[in-house]
């Protein structure tokens, strides 16, 4: 694509220096103070650290009687990642300034695009990248360097005589020092597990991450974690068994370690790793679902076991996690506007939700949905698939009927006594904080069944783009395989539900190849549309950013303000009530008692945070709802009839059914659909079932063709 084609105007000198800020806050935060964390990792298990660092920052931190021993920690550990959660918000709020569709520059197209090829394709670690894979190396290369270092400085100090001093053997004493040492390791993936599952976190994109794609991170963070725990807690029960210290597995110490709360907080974590075995999550999803509430009791007791100054290390990232878990919690107690839907013949369905004008978002998100009538407690994503500059009013998701939740919801708008109104909660949307497919020369969109519902979205962008700007836009090709005639239904969802005028895509090149796997002809040729329009309540509200139209900027807020109250709570807590008991001396005092009254003040602290701001925006942006026009509700014309040989003459000159060949009983020969792209840039991203993704990966990994830059698309949530 010409590097020189801008689809806006040329930037203001304004936006020159915004864009110098922005490289000025990544590489500070980025190489300065998440540089720093990453050396203080590699440096915390040597010697030099417990022996020299460590005592001097103790020495400062720890004698604060606000504070006390915690002081250090939160210093060292906690307040960094604060900082870059912080200032991360600050970044994102001034990059969406310049989200001007700058089509990026061939040298930067092409600067990494060896790394992003996937390198692992089928393996347990699923579709892995050049750089997903060197940064998986270097983190088990820290893994082994801190266990390594600990078991050999702790080993040093095992003689002879000092084991004898505690009548042990030595194999014995270094049983012991090497179980310990595996707990200490394990705390390294724990302190970064909770960050891909914050959904709305500020950290994620300054390293050009989603949420959605960053679950598997969480899923590999959360298997090392369980097998460092796990093997801490048996190496501790073997050593106690051999030593005839069994009794030890029931003592909750007042001032020191509890063993009860480690193991109440394993068998938690044992709970949730066991039902996370692909075969059970995909038979028993909801046991899954539910069994990961244990998370609570797992951090609770987790926090009792280790004292609240050690569990400095892993807070950052569990705080962030609850700040973004509350305001989720906040947005599912707004009932939403659910005003249309369009039920398809094959088990899908579209569902239309009235929105804030205000509300934008990007190609590929994500929004999760509850429907109480069906489930009070569980929450489904689905991809957006309108685009929130074409669709000013209304934001849709697409359903595919693949499991009993989904069925239930088809089954109910499917009758033909569909209710007038269906109560619904939605959570997000959650998505990328830019898009990057305009930078190639040809997009290649490789789906399988459902999996064509991130495509929608990033066509109807391809739509808008064609309408808004005078730019070259990348040339579309999207192979989509189904298993029915029925399920071709889906392609009639691509274009926006209009009432008024068709929506022009003659501007747009786009050639749309479908397969129909499992059928030789169309079977049915009066598949038919449904559209329902529903009558909400006046109490339903459009769905609206929970922060308003400046989140980034009020999350920022947030963050700050309740760690920030967090540590006025507990340095008064630990001036005025716990050092005039203990002095410091870490001896008198309830460790647990101190562990609650922190959990007790993260809790208080984001609550009063997040709800204040949540209800400021909820006053400010009480004007822009009003505005927000009712859909009419009105009775469909008659039901739409799909049929592939139709041609709309009001359409222009390439309509979207003329840009469309249907094949039957075949699958699509992807390898040599690929082989056959031409381009200098071609964008191939994949989305559906796993054998599709990997066939895609492969090719695009066996350097045959050098111009693919894959981008695998996965319902990891």
């Amino acid at each position: 694509m010409d590097s020189n084609v801008v689809v806006r105007s040329s930037s203001p000198p304004s936006h020159e220096g915004i864009r110098k800020v922005l490289t000025a806050i990544k590489l500070f935060l980025v190489l300065v103070v998440f540089g720093g964390c990453v050396l203080l990792y590699v440096v915390m298990p040597t010697n030099t650290y417990k022996n020299i660092w460590q005592p001097r920052i103790r020495a400062k931190a720890n004698s604060s009687t606000y504070f006390g021993s915690q002081g250090a920690n939160l210093l060292v550990f906690t307040f960094p990642i604060m900082l870059i959660a912080v200032m991360g918000c600050v970044y994102l709020h001034l990059g969406k300034k310049l989200n001007d569709y700058k089509m990026e520059t061939e040298g930067k197209t092409n600067r990494f695009a060896m790394w992003k090829q996937p390198m692992l394709v089928k393996g347990p670690l699923g579709i892995v990248s050049g750089i997903e894979l060197t940064f998986f190396i270097m983190f088990i290369a820290l893994l082994i360097w801190s266990i390594s270092t600990y078991l050999t400085n702790g080993f040093d100090k095992i003689t002879p005589q000092s084991a004898a001093k505690s009548h042990e053997k030595v194999w014995e004493a270094k049983l012991e020092s090497a179980s310990l040492r595996l707990g200490l390791v394990g705390n390294i993936c724990l302190a970064l597990l909770f960050f891909p599952v914050a959904r709305g976190s500020s950290i994620l994109p300054l390293f050009g991450l989603t949420s959605e794609a960053s679950i598997k991170y969480h899923i590999w963070l959360g298997n090392i974690v369980m097998v460092l725990f796990t093997a801490h807690g048996i190496c501790y029960i073997i050593y106690w068994a051999v030593t005839d210290q069994i009794f030890q597995m029931i003592k909750w110490e007042k001032t020191d370690i509890s063993n009860i709360a480690g193991e109440l907080s394993l068998l938690s974590g044992l709970a949730m790793w066991v039902t996370t075995i692909p075969r059970i999550r995909r038979k028993m999803f909801e046991l899954f679902f539910y069994t990961h509430y244990l998370y609570i009791p797992f951090m609770v007791f987790f926090i009792f076991h280790v004292g609240v100054s050690y569990a400095g290390i892993m807070l950052p990232g569990f705080f962030l996690f609850v700040v973004d878990r509350y305001l989720r919690f906040l947005q599912s107690g707004r009932r939403a506007r659910l005003v249309s839907a369009r039920v398809l013949p094959g088990e899908s369905l579209e569902l239309n939700f009235a929105k804030s004008p205000g509300l934008k978002y990007n190609p590929t998100s994500v929004m999760f949905i509850n429907v109480p009538s069906i489930s009070k407690l569980q929450w489904h994503p689905f991809t957006v698939t309108s685009n929130s500059n074409l669709e000013l009013e209304k934001i849709s998701v697409v359903i595919k009927g693949e499991g009993s939740w989904t069925r239930k919801l088809y089954q109910v708008l499917s009758s033909p006594s569909t209710s007038d109104r269906i109560e619904a909660v939605v959570e997000g949307p959650y998505g990328p904080a830019a898009t990057h497919f305009l930078r190639h020369d040809n997009l290649v969109l490789v789906s399988g069944g459902s999996g064509i519902t991130p495509f929608i979205s990033i066509i109807r962008e391809l739509i808008f783009m064609s309408k808004a700007y005078q730019c070259k836009l990348p040339k579309v090709t999207l192979i989509c395989a189904f298993k029915h005639s029925s399920d071709l239904t889906m392609l009639d969802l691509i274009l926006p539900m209009s009432t008024t005028t068709p929506y022009d895509i003659s501007n747009l090149q786009i050639q749309i190849e479908a397969y129909v796997t499992r059928e030789t002809q169309l079977k049915d040729k009066s598949m038919n549309l449904r559209a329902i329009w529903f009558k909400p309540l006046a109490t339903d509200e459009p769905v609206s950013a929970i922060l308003g139209a400046n989140h980034w900027l009020w999350l920022g807020l947030i963050i700050a303000s309740s760690f920030l109250m967090f540590l006025i709570l507990i340095g008064i807590i630990t001036r005025y009530y716990i050092y005039p008991i203990d002095h410091n001396s870490n001896k008198i005092f309830s460790f647990p008692l101190r562990a609650l009254f922190n959990m007790l003040a993260i809790c208080i602290s984001i609550a009063a945070t997040a709800s204040a701001a949540v209800l400021w925006n909820k006053r400010s942006n009480a004007k822009e709802l009003k505005q927000v026009q009712h859909i009419e509700a009105s009775s469909p014309r008659g039901s739409e009839v799909y049929n592939v040989e139709r041609e709309l003459e009001s359409l222009p000159q390439q309509s979207l059914v003329q840009a469309t060949n249907v094949h039957y009983g075949q699958r699509p020969d992807l390898k040599r659909i690929l082989f056959e792209c031409k381009g200098s840039s071609v964008g191939v991203l994949a989305s559906g079932p796993k054998k599709m993704r990997h066939e895609v990966a492969t090719f695009c990994s066996s350097g045959l063709a050098e111009n693919m830059h894959f981008e695998s698309i996965s319902f990891s949530w």
